[in-house]
This record gives C-alpha cells, structure tokens and sequence, in this order.
C-alpha cells in the first residue's frame, strides 16, 4: 500500500514537472513567435521609411528645380520691367503659373515628409514661450527670462528653431536637474541677429535636494578635479542636441553646449543674421 501511495505521489509530481515544462515551453515558444513578428513589423517599419525617404527625395529635387525656374522667370521679367513693359506684363502670367506649380510641389513634398510625423496642431514660435515656461513651472522647473534689444518679427522657420532651442534645454534642465532647478533664459536682439542662452543649475540642485552644498560634499559623491576638467573642455553631446545644432546651422548660428562645473549646464546660440536669413543658402534677403 505505502508502495503505490509513493508510485503514485511520484507519478503526481512528474505530471505537474511535465505540465510546468510544457507550460514553460509554450511560454517561450510564444515568445520568440513574438520576437520574429517584432523583427518582421521593424523590417517592414523600416523599408516603408526607406521608401518613403526615397519619395521625399525625389519631391524635394523638383521643388528645387520648381522654385529656381520661379526665380529666373522673375529676374527675366524685372529686367524686361525697365525696357519693354509689355512683355513684362505677359510674363507675369507665366510666372504665376509656375509659382502655382512650385507650390503645389513644395505641398506634396511637405505631405509627404510630413505623413506620419507631423500632426494638424501649428508649428510653435515665440509668442508659445510664455506657455512653454508656464508648463515647465508647474512641472517644478523655476524659470525666469531677460530680454535686451528691440525684437523684430521673424520668419516662421526662425522662431521654431529658437522655440525648440528653449524647449530642448529646459527639459533636458527638467531631466537631470529635478524638480528645483533654476533655469534662466536670455535673449539679446541685435540689429541683425539673435543671442539665445539658457542656463540652469541643475547640479546644484541635485546637491540642494540630498542635504549637500558645493563645499561639504562627501567623498563618495565629490566633484573631481577631473570631472571640472572634462566639464570644461569637451562638448556635450545627446541625440536632442545634434538635432537641435543641425536646426541651429540651417540659420547660420553657431551653438555651444557646456556643463559648468558644480553648477549645471550652459547652452548659448549665436544668429550673426537671423532677422534676414533665408534658412536655405545663407544669404541675407533684404
């Protein structure tokens, strides 16, 4: 009797370890069919980008081409202007018809880059940095702002790349500083061009909020001498700040990004000619 009590105890485990294993197994089979459709969709993800990028690439050669045959038209016709008006009139029809068509390929260009990743909202400027600093209050960011100089209007592209500049560095001062950072943003409109500087504390206030000071830190968390060093002489570098300089450089600026030592974090953005650059070749449009 003890005998088939124990076969049978045996045969009870054996059957549950059988279940768990093919359970497990299940589980895991499950699991890589998962991966391979992950793989699959990325792929798929992938090559519809490629395709789409490809499209974008070929809209945005006939938008050139478009736009140039616009501006020859134009510079045809202002010089027909000072000799013969009467063809200058004529040409005029031509060149609205071709403004028409360069338009119509810039919009299929802009779908089409657009499709995916722009929503109908519309693009930010500076009149939204008010609403942008109030967000960041109320997420814990102290933010106070200067400015110098008379502001003058900028073309839409311009002030969505000073808008994603503030954006950019107020939350990455949100993101590693906390809540308690000091942020303060300056701007410094010249005749000609724009200065832009965020700069915040936000390594200071990591110290404020663990009950530390710059001077009575504790050696496990000390600020080397090599940290200070490397703070100083090297770039930072992040996926949001190589976009925000290859934003910055299609309007002629120039940006530095530093962290200050014991301090936070510095960015300034210089625009020798932001108030007549055309976002394109660089050459100031009066």
């Amino acid at each position: 009797m003890t005998l088939a009590v124990v076969f049978l105890a045996a045969a009870v485990v054996f059957a549950a370890l059988w279940f768990v294993e093919r359970a497990r197994r299940r589980r895991a089979q499950d699991a890589r069919e998962e991966r391979e459709w992950d793989r699959i969709d990325r792929e798929l993800e992938v090559a519809e980008q490629a395709g789409r990028f490809r499209i974008i690439v070929e809209l945005g050669d006939v938008a050139v081409a478009s736009v140039s045959r616009v501006v020859s038209q134009a510079e045809g016709m202002r010089y027909a202007a000072g000799t013969d008006p009467e063809t200058a009139t004529r040409s005029a029809a031509a060149l609205e018809t071709s403004a028409r068509d360069a338009l119509a390929d810039l919009r299929r260009l802009q779908n089409a880059a657009a499709d995916g990743v722009r929503d109908s909202a519309p693009a930010p400027s500076l009149h939204s940095a008010g609403d942008l600093f109030r967000v960041m209050r109320e997420a814990g960011l102290e933010v106070t702002s200067t400015e110098t100089g008379k502001r003058y209007e900028l073309r839409q592209g311009a002030e969505l790349v000073v808008f994603r500049i503030l954006q950019t560095s107020l939350g990455n001062a949100l993101d590693h500083g906390g809540p308690g950072t000091r942020a303060t943003v300056g701007f410094a409109w010249t005749a000609d061009g724009l200065h832009v500087t965020v700069e915040d504390d936000g390594i200071r206030a990591a110290a404020r909020r663990a009950g530390l000071d710059r001077d009575g830190v504790d050696k496990a968390t000390a600020y080397s001498a090599d940290d200070d060093l490397r703070a100083v002489t090297e770039f930072v570098e992040g996926p949001d700040l190589n976009e925000l300089r290859d934003r910055v450089a299609l309007y002629g600026g120039v940006m530095d990004a530093r962290s200050v030592p014991g301090v936070g974090f510095s960015l300034s953005v210089v625009f020798p000619a932001l108030r007549h650059h055309n976002g394109v070749h660089g050459v100031p449009l009066r």
